[in-house]
């Protein structure tokens, strides 16, 4: 007989055939590959005996009630949507382990003091709208009208995405939950880093979550004939993209949590015999700290007036992403560490460099956050993403332990 680890991977694999690519796993916002792959999770909620909702944004949530009426709700989950061409566990797994963890309570007629509700979050990644935690904000009651009229790559609204997956945009405000009915918020996901696996350790407890913003940066110059134009004369939008993107790059390596990334690059209307006068770049630049991070901005933008500046270009910025660092309630690290050790793992606690729906969560709850050890080097956001089930068969023991001992505070 198969482990809960085992199992839970098996469930991996088969939930990542549900992709927007044949060749590779992607699966974005409300495609017929995201609504196959909700449905077939609803499926699976039930078989563990939960009842199921989808709620006004495609979330879709499995409710295990508590031993009495009226009691306070753990809500745990994470995100079923993925990066381009990305790995099978981030997200799913945080999904699919408590799930598991409520079938087997189930299984032995275990009822808690608390209710549990697992959510299975339609779109944390935001790959196709860049639309990033669209869904756990809507949850908190923070869903904001403009995303509807986002458009993906193929000119699709986001308004138009929802109709076309049964869901009806004027009311995506009626997925919000009342938080006054949380116990907390409880997300287990993989590291997606090196750290556990240079400790030798299984899990981690997450101390904190490291603050984001993106941006998409513009860069306009005048495209010419490649022939014709003398280089001092050009104003070449590209080349200022280029060193706007090696001075993210240099003030970002300063160490500590800081880092930035830029992730896209798009010339405009680009031939190879013609000066691009048109250029398009996103930013990603994350801290541990809100204030190292604001301070990093600043500078990478003032670097990048000055290069247009020198280069007779224009640059204009709009921010498409904003999340502030998190900490996690300390009772709850406390309460997973103790739950670790019991599960005969040392407890080891971290911070997050990425960014978690636990960071929306924690705007009206307590949050906490169990790590599973990633293999591969630590790689994420990558095919080769890889987790063992041995590793998840110790996540399992963790987290049920924690179950069963959860007092609400």
């Amino acid at each position: 007989m198969a482990s809960i680890g085992e199992a839970i991977l098996g469930r991996a694999q088969a939930l990542a055939r549900h992709s927007d690519s044949p060749a590779h796993y992607t699966r974005t916002l409300f495609t017929p590959a995201h609504q196959a792959a909700a449905r077939q999770l609803g499926d699976w909620m039930r078989a563990a005996g939960m009842a199921v909702r989808v709620d006004a944004v495609g979330n879709v949530i499995g409710r295990y009630e508590a031993r009495a009426p009226g009691a306070k709700t753990l809500l745990m989950g994470s995100h079923f949507d993925s990066v381009r061409n990305g790995g099978k566990y981030d997200g799913v797994l945080g999904i699919l382990l408590p799930m598991a963890c409520v079938a087997e309570l189930a299984a032995r007629g275990e009822k808690l003091d608390v209710a549990i509700e697992v959510a299975a979050f339609s779109d944390e990644e935001g790959a196709r709208f860049q639309t990033s935690f669209f869904s756990s904000r809507a949850l908190i009651g923070r869903f904001d009208p403009q995303l509807l009229e986002r458009r993906d790559a193929d000119g699709t609204t986001l308004a138009d995405a929802m109709r076309g997956a049964g869901l009806d945009p004027a009311r995506a405000t009626e997925a919000r939950i009342d938080p006054s009915s949380l116990a907390a918020y409880v997300e287990v996901h993989i590291e997606q880093g090196p750290v556990l696996l240079g400790e030798g350790v299984p899990l981690g407890i997450v101390a904190s979550i490291a603050g984001g913003t993106r941006h998409i940066v513009r860069v306009q110059g005048e495209a010419g004939h490649a022939g014709t134009v003398p280089m001092a004369l050009r104003h070449d939008a590209l080349a200022a993209a280029a060193e706007m993107v090696l001075a993210v790059e240099k003030r970002c390596g300063a160490g500590g949590s800081l880092v930035g990334t830029v992730g896209i690059l798009k010339v405009r209307d680009g031939t190879g015999n013609v000066i691009p006068g048109d250029v398009e770049f996103t930013i990603d630049i994350r801290a541990g700290e809100d204030t190292v991070r604001r301070a990093a901005e600043q500078d990478v933008f003032a670097a990048f007036e000055a290069i247009a500046r020198k280069r007779g270009v224009s640059v204009e910025r709009t921010r498409t992403h904003e999340v502030s660092a998190v900490p996690c309630a300390p009772w709850l690290q406390d309460a997973l560490a103790a739950s670790v050790e019991r599960a005969g793992v040392r407890a080891h606690r971290l911070p997050s460099g990425a960014g978690h729906d636990a960071m929306i969560l924690a705007q009206v709850s307590d949050v906490g956050m169990l790590f599973v050890r990633c293999g591969a080097g630590g790689v994420s956001h990558n095919p080769a993403e890889t987790i063992t089930a041995e590793d998840v068969d110790a996540a399992a023991a963790a987290l049920l332990d924690f179950l069963r001992r959860f007092e609400p505070r």
